[in-house]
């Protein structure tokens, strides 16, 4: 799994809670990974994006304090692409795990 599906599996797992717009989907990956990860606004907003043709989120416009915010959700489609990503990101995860090993 490569950085941009990283970004665009961690991106649907933060919409899988609640709806939420940009900044606070950035915000959610840098809180849950503790400061290790970021999704800068260059690479989150195109994978937002893409992941809206794809049908696996949607987004809509509404009011927050006199400012328009748009606000993404998780589709059914997105939900099960979720889960997809997921299984493939544990075997990648084993995989790599086995690979390097540790102490017995």
């Amino acid at each position: 799994m490569n950085a941009r599906e990283q970004l665009r599996l961690m991106i649907l797992a933060v919409l899988e809670r609640q709806p939420e717009h940009g900044y606070a989907i950035a915000q959610a990956i840098k809180a849950r990974s503790e400061g290790l990860l970021s999704a800068r606004e260059g690479t989150l907003y195109p994978a937002l994006h893409a992941l809206e043709a794809e049908g696996l989120v949607e987004s809509h416009e509404h009011e927050v304090a006199g400012r328009l915010r748009r606000e993404y959700r998780l589709t059914e489609k997105g939900v099960k692409a979720l889960g997809t990503s997921r299984r493939a990101w544990q075997r990648q995860v084993q995989a790599v795990g086995a690979v390097i090993g540790g102490p017995a």
